[in-house]
């Protein structure tokens, strides 16, 4: 028998089960009927557009317009996604032997792919890391033991777990592969990444810097070459010049907190670490050996494991939201100009032909206020002079 049998696969919801699930999960979301949903993703599925639905199936969709509908495809392509990974998570866990009752309860109820990606991490595959190494030579063990003993000396501990033939030959090199192995378990935790996600788009600030030597290469970012702003803040026209900065190599952009917190000691998101996983670390100014080791664990989790990841992923969700809401302004823009009168200040007839639906009439003056609308039938059979007109609605 092995150590670690594969467990047996989570039964997976039936196709049926699915998509009602994601029927009724946008449903709720857009504020719209179970029924327009499901007739929407039918024809979604079978290759029509947005606009296409938007303007020839309102019977079908029960009259969604095309800001509905465009939010639809978006959230359905995210959630079919969602549901994809999902999948692929718990097979893979569970073919690890690691799939319990609890993970597999928040891996299903995980609403969305950061959460999913967070509960994945400490089991995705990955390359052989340091707290990899410091496993193989037989030094979990040992963080373990730290752990669990608050009166213990780790110098002293360590001394039990050398190690020549894969070079821990003393006790530092001891320590320092624990205190790899835990970083690497407290980097893994999920909670602890959500909070530590949320308290820095809360908090935190960009800063950005002119590179070395690029003083004048750069001078079209010489507003931004000594610059912070917190992240909650930051216009979407700010964050796209400094992406553009840093792509051009003119900029330096990190992630930090404001001057007054950075410069404390210890750094409140090491000390907000600490305190979160219940860590008994001493930040004292004579703290015990053990108080003293775990501090450095909690420090080294913040600076070599949790800064960096965070700060491409933040500055990653300021340029989508900065991407969305340029969208968005050329939209508006562009909706006012195609709004705009169409050949001067005179009164225009417009005409949409259909054959199915009717020829659609709209009149408007000479400052683009519309007038009247109505529809024609003139192409059925026998519509001839007055019998293709119609009653125009002022």
């Amino acid at each position: 028998m092995t150590d670690n049998p594969v467990q047996e696969k989570p039964k997976p919801a039936t196709d049926a089960e699915n998509a009602a699930r994601i029927v009724a999960l946008l449903a709720a979301e857009l504020n719209v009927r179970p029924n327009q949903v499901a007739a929407t993703v039918e024809l979604l599925d079978g290759g029509a557009t947005v606009p296409f639905i938007a303007r020839y199936r309102k019977e079908v969709t029960g009259g969604l317009d095309d800001t509905v509908l465009r939010n639809l495809e978006v959230r359905l392509i995210y959630v079919r996604e969602l549901e994809s990974r999902r999948a692929v998570v718990l097979d893979s866990i569970a073919e690890q032997g690691k799939l319990t009752a609890e993970l597999e309860r928040e891996v299903k109820t995980a609403d969305t792919k950061q959460r999913l990606e967070d509960l994945y991490a400490p089991y995705k595959p990955k390359r052989r890391t340091r707290a990899q190494i410091a496993r193989e030579a037989g030094l979990e063990p040992l963080a373990d033991a730290i752990l669990a003993d608050v009166a213990c000396d780790p110098g002293v501990l360590a001394e039990g777990y050398l190690n020549p033939e894969a070079s821990v030959n003393d006790a530092k090199a001891a320590l320092d592969g624990a205190r790899d192995i835990l970083a690497e378990r407290y980097a893994e935790n999920a909670d602890l990444l959500a909070d530590m996600r949320e308290h820095l788009w809360n908090t935190g600030l960009i800063y950005s810097k002119v590179m070395a030597g690029k003083e004048n290469e750069g001078d079209n970012f010489r507003d931004w070459f000594d610059f912070s702003e917190p992240l909650r803040t930051l216009p979407s026209h700010r964050i796209l010049a400094l992406l553009r900065g840093r792509q051009q190599g003119a900029l330096d952009i990190r992630l930090g907190l404001n001057p007054e917190l950075e410069a404390q000691t210890p750094h409140p998101c090491i000390l907000r670490i600490a305190r979160f996983l219940r860590v008994d670390a001493d930040f004292g100014l004579d703290p015990t050996p053990r108080g003293r080791w775990l501090a450095e664990v909690c420090r080294w989790t913040w600076r070599v494991k949790l800064l960096t990841t965070f700060e491409s992923e933040l500055i990653g969700r300021l340029r989508e939201s900065a991407e969305q809401e340029a969208i968005r302004v050329f939209a508006a823009n562009l909706k006012d100009l195609m709004l705009a009168a169409p050949a001067g200040p005179k009164a225009v007839l417009g005409l949409d032909p259909g054959i199915r639906t009717g020829v659609k009439l709209a009149a408007i003056d000479a400052t683009g206020k519309v007038l009247a609308t109505s529809t024609i039938y003139p192409f059925e059979p026998g519509a001839t002079g007055r019998a293709a007109s119609a009653r125009w609605r002022h």
